[in-house]
């Protein structure tokens, strides 16, 4: 659900496994950050995508040191 360009959704952890949940900011268009797993703490690379009504189109969390 996105609420003011806001929207929570599930990852998988690509290091534990873990499913975890995360905010994105839609407002700002697609983008690529570092976020800390919640449960083993080690840094994946979260990218997402907007389709061209600036809805997710897609979302992967990778490892950072890929």
């Amino acid at each position: 659900m996105a609420i003011d360009g806001l929207q929570e959704v599930r990852i998988d952890c690509p290091y534990c496994g873990e499913a975890i949940d995360t905010v994105l900011d839609l407002s700002a268009g697609g983008q690529e950050y570092i976020e800390d797993c919640a449960v083993c703490c080690r840094p994946m690379r979260i990218r997402y995508a907007l389709d061209h009504d600036g809805r997710l189109a897609a979302c992967h969390a990778d490892r950072d040191d890929d």
